[in-house]
């Protein structure tokens, strides 16, 4: 079974009533109105729609987009819309680009842990990742599945240049490539993996990153907007908000999954069998600043820049505004 997806601006509008019809927690005084981007399109962001529509206390807004939102960089086509954020949700891979430019960029937390795998065809003599060499695959380098794939190749001794790498833009496109017979593989997030393993049926045969990498879908901020007391109500709040909406997944993910089938006109069944690809983490990772320094490695090579010491990149990490929503407690 395949997606099927309608039209963004159906989804953006889907978006938009969630938000009006929102149920705010009583006795919580409103913060006002907060702005947030993200890629609504994917299964990450389900703790932010939710915690948009029921657990923020005021008007929440999650629109298409990125951290390109929160630094005044031009949406990423396809993937994003003209507007200002307070807070934006993108993999930790992104968050170290944009901070080259703007180092006062800061990761909050880390809202969801994608769970990332390789999908690829049996018949195409593929019984290792190391026989991925030579065949071609979807995937998009820059991005954390890239960097995910990177990882996967070199505990192989291989590399990117040992593969075919097509990029294919719009997703949807790589199921329907490797459905075609133009490549042989598929390296994704979700739901675009589900549906390529879907597409091979018996024929799959797939390889999973646990111990070599997870991606860490962070809530994103800038440190002026966490020095503004307006507006770090709002971030604070909002946090607050996502932690009581990933309890509430963690316990009971029907609305949640009923949110994503709405943000990106997927098909319910579709939603339900990627659901375990995905954990619902809401916390700070321990290891936050080791993924970032081993990651910038990669990053700087490919952007052909000097590296950032360990100590430039702790900078980007603020768990203040975390913290002080730990505190406030649940709101159930």
């Amino acid at each position: 079974m395949s997606v099927r997806r309608k039209s963004f601006l159906a989804g953006i509008a889907c978006l938009c009533a969630l938000a009006a019809c929102s149920t705010e927690p009583e006795g919580v005084p409103d913060p006002g109105p907060i702005a947030i981007y993200g890629n609504t399109q994917t299964f990450e962001i389900a703790p932010v729609l939710l915690a948009a529509e029921k657990y923020y206390p005021g008007e929440a807004s999650v629109r298409m987009g990125s951290v390109a939102n929160l630094v005044g960089e031009p949406p990423v086509p396809g993937f994003g819309e003209e507007g200002e954020a307070d807070v934006a949700t993108n993999a930790e891979t992104q968050a170290l680009r944009y901070s080259v430019e703007h180092p006062d960029l800061r990761i909050l937390m880390t809202v969801t842990e994608g769970l990332y795998r390789v999908v690829a065809r049996r018949s195409a003599g593929i019984e290792s990742v190391a026989d991925l060499k030579g065949k071609s695959v979807a995937t998009i380098p820059q991005t954390s599945s890239g960097y995910f794939f990177k990882l996967m190749l070199e505990r192989e001794g291989l590399s990117f240049d040992d593969i075919d790498a097509k990029p294919i833009v719009p997703l949807s496109g790589m199921t329907r490539a490797l459905e075609n017979g133009e490549v042989e593989a598929v390296v994704i997030w979700e739901p675009e993996s589900e549906n390529a393993a879907q597409v091979l049926g018996d024929d799959l045969i797939e390889f999973s990153g646990e111990g070599v990498y997870r991606e860490l879908f962070n809530l994103n901020s800038t440190a002026g907007k966490l020095e503004n007391p307006e507006s770090r109500e709002r971030i604070v709040r909002f946090i607050r908000a996502i932690l009581d909406a990933s309890e509430e997944i963690r316990r009971d993910p029907s609305h949640a999954r009923e949110l994503i089938t709405a943000s990106g006109e997927f098909d319910p069944q579709d939603v339900e069998d990627s659901w375990v690809h995905h954990n619902w983490l809401a916390a700070v990772p321990e290891d936050m600043l080791d993924v970032l320094v081993k990651q910038e490695q990669w990053l700087a090579e490919r952007d052909d820049r000097e590296p950032r010491s360990r100590e430039e990149l702790a900078t980007l990490i603020d768990t203040s505004a975390y913290e002080e929503a730990l505190a406030l407690g649940s709101a159930e």
